[in-house]
């Protein structure tokens, strides 16, 4: 059963935020929250399969010679001791 959830002392940048979001997506407010919630707090679970074919299919999107297995490892390396 749905429960009812009043928030109080909303940081006015959150909240901002959270009203531009709403538009965006064509959402209420309450909907809009409701989505970030269920983002943040039940994540769907994504096999290491899927998230490897999400990765190359994100790559095949990028302009070619963009970035190099090289240019990835030592973006990786950056700041570590």
């Amino acid at each position: 059963m749905p429960t009812t959830l009043t928030l109080k002392n909303i940081p006015d940048a959150v909240f901002a935020r959270l009203k531009l979001t709403a538009e965006q997506n064509r959402r209420s407010l309450n909907s809009e929250a409701i989505v970030c919630l269920e983002a943040v707090l039940l994540p769907a679970r994504v096999s290491p399969h899927e998230r490897i074919s999400r990765a190359r299919a994100l790559r095949a999107t990028l302009p070619a010679g963009t970035f190099s297995t090289q240019d990835i490892a030592a973006a990786q390396r950056k700041g570590r001791p």
